[in-house]
């Protein structure tokens, strides 16, 4: 029998760009294909990307790509890989709304194959089958993936939790998952983001009497802070304020984008007559005000990080506002978090983050529900994703405590297939993968020696030498001139340097002079080295030969 390999290109040892391969023969089915957020050592970049070149070199073999839903960590980078190869895309009816607005940004989108799915639909895929499965998540049409292969179902469980009353009453379906079992699952990759939180998650709705309470205990405005893809928790906010007689004011461009599609689609039901434009908050009172804005992760452009910094034109933050954050931090953002609630305290708004009544609740599984999952579908291996290196080893451990032998559970590594046969699975060789970084340009290719060049810069500064030689004559033409930028060193350090380049410069014989490339390299280094043994600094060094 074919050899199926899963092949996690990102998502496995790392919070985000989620993106899985399944081949079996010469058919492939990817299953997401997210983003994550840089950390703050990576100057410069907006997004991090998968590496696409397993998936480019195989093209040829991709029957689709299956989003099990809209976050961006699932489907951010879906553009960028459109733009190297054309594969169909399979959604529900709501993930495809969001991101046909997303692909249009950067696509021409008639040329794109996009196919919308219900759950429960067999999808067929070469000699692959996918079937979605409805779950509880913290957004509409949260799907499970189940790959049919030769050796049994592959079962992607996404990002889920077991929430028995969800804010759209639709809830997950544990028979199908029941039934799965009894056909033969052979391996669960199963979310693993809250495998060290004990019990069972609240439900969503936990969070309405934390919004409502706010809304009657708050003498002034009440903002409200989330993803903007977080429709139930956009929901409840507009229930809440309906119910306390606030009007709402929409900030953030991805919000109102979201709002509309979802207000259109029946997603969102939002009272017209509670919904206001940002010009007509001056009509009432701020006490009846509630304004619901991005930047939850402290997103540098986004409109509460504007705010915070008093750069919002259209809105500026008052004392007496209040604030309710219901986010949880994206890891790497948490600085930039906490630097904007500052901003914010010092403008005399009231930020709530953690509160007794919950104004926020994970849409990811608690472990008592990681373990329902695992006994509702018995799978033969087991493989946490969607987790750093600890959620995979506590998943791991509370799998051995279920029972489950050692050489059945395993910890995956992007680029690093799992090869399913007929009686063993073990890993294979590392295939192509790691990550792109992609700049406000929006093009990706941030190699990590620009970023390292960045690093320097903003840890040490910059060191600009120009150089003027007569390469005919073998000699210099005038001065050495030497710009430091941002270079904290000694006082008259760059005197320092320019001493030291022209005594080196000067022992340089006419024949050396002459090469204009010889005559950089020299330059550099001696401005590197004099610099790092008189101040411990390592600049960026740029040299500019003229050739006079």
């Amino acid at each position: 029998m074919t050899t199926v390999q899963i092949v996690p290109l990102g998502g496995v040892g790392e919070i985000g760009k989620n993106c899985t391969v399944v081949r079996q023969g010469d058919d492939i089915v990817v299953i997401d294909c997210g983003l994550s957020f840089p950390t703050e050592e990576m100057f410069g970049i907006d997004i991090v990307i998968p590496d696409f070149t397993y998936l480019v070199e195989h093209k040829d073999k991709i029957r689709g790509v299956f989003l099990t839903h809209a976050h961006e960590d699932h489907v951010g980078s879906l553009p960028y890989l459109l733009r190297q190869i054309r594969v169909p895309v399979f959604a529900s009816e709501f993930t495809h709304a969001l991101i046909r607005n997303k692909l249009e940004e950067k696509l021409p989108i008639k040329e794109l194959d996009l196919r919308t799915f219900e759950a429960g639909d067999i999808l067929q895929a070469g000699s692959l089958s996918v079937e979605p499965i409805r779950v509880t998540h913290s957004i509409p049409e949260s799907c499970s993936m189940a790959v049919r292969t030769e050796h049994g179902i592959v079962l992607f469980t996404g990002d889920f939790k077991f929430d028995f009353t969800p804010v759209d009453n639709k809830l997950t379906n544990i028979t199908r998952f029941g039934e799965l079992a009894r056909e033969g699952v052979v391996l669960l990759l199963s979310d693993s983001t809250n495998v060290d939180r004990p019990g069972w998650g609240p439900s969503e709705r936990a969070v309405a009497d934390g919004l409502k309470q706010t809304m009657n205990d708050a003498e002034g405005r009440v903002l409200l802070t989330t993803f903007a893809s977080n429709i139930h928790r956009i929901q409840q906010f507009f229930t809440a304020a309906a119910e306390t007689g606030r009007k709402v004011a929409v900030v953030g461009r991805r919000m109102e984008q979201n709002l509309e599609i979802c207000s259109r689609l029946g997603y969102l039901i939002v009272p017209k007559s509670t919904l206001v434009k940002l010009d007509e908050m001056s009509l009432y009172s701020d006490s009846k005000l509630a304004i619901l804005t991005t930047g939850s992760q402290g997103e540098p452009m986004s409109a509460l990080v504007q705010m915070s910094k008093g750069e919002y034109g259209r809105l500026q933050i008052k004392e007496g506002d209040t604030l309710l954050y219901s986010a949880r931090p994206i890891p790497g953002n948490e600085a930039a978090i906490w630097r904007t609630i500052n901003r914010l305290f010092k403008q005399g708004c009231k930020v709530i983050y953690d509160a007794p009544t919950p104004i926020h609740v994970s849409g990811h599984a608690y472990q008592e529900e990681l373990k329902m999952m695992i006994n509702l579908t018995r799978p033969f291996y087991v493989a946490p994703v969607h987790g750093e290196p600890r959620h995979q080893h506590v998943y791991n451990q509370m799998a051995l405590e279920m029972g489950y032998p050692e050489h059945r559970l395993f910890t995956l590594t992007d680029g690093v297939p799992l090869c399913l046969e007929e009686t063993k699975a073990y890993l294979g060789e590392q295939e192509p993968c790691g990550r792109v970084l992609v700049d406000s340009s929006g093009t990706p290719g941030v190699t990590d020696e620009v970023l390292r060049d960045r690093s320097n810069v903003a840890r040490d500064g910059i060191l600009v030498v120009t150089v003027a030689i007569d390469p005919e004559k073998g000699e210099l033409v005038g001065d050495p001139v030497v710009q430091a930028k941002g270079v904290h060193g000694p006082d008259g350090l760059s005197d320092l340097v320019f001493e030291a380049l022209v005594e080196a410069l000067d022992g340089l014989s006419r024949e050396e002079l002459s090469d204009l490339g010889r005559v950089r390299h020299e330059a550099a280094d001696v401005v590197r080295r004099f610099v790092q043994k008189k101040a411990s600094l390592r600049p960026l060094v740029l040299v500019s030969v003229l050739e006079i």
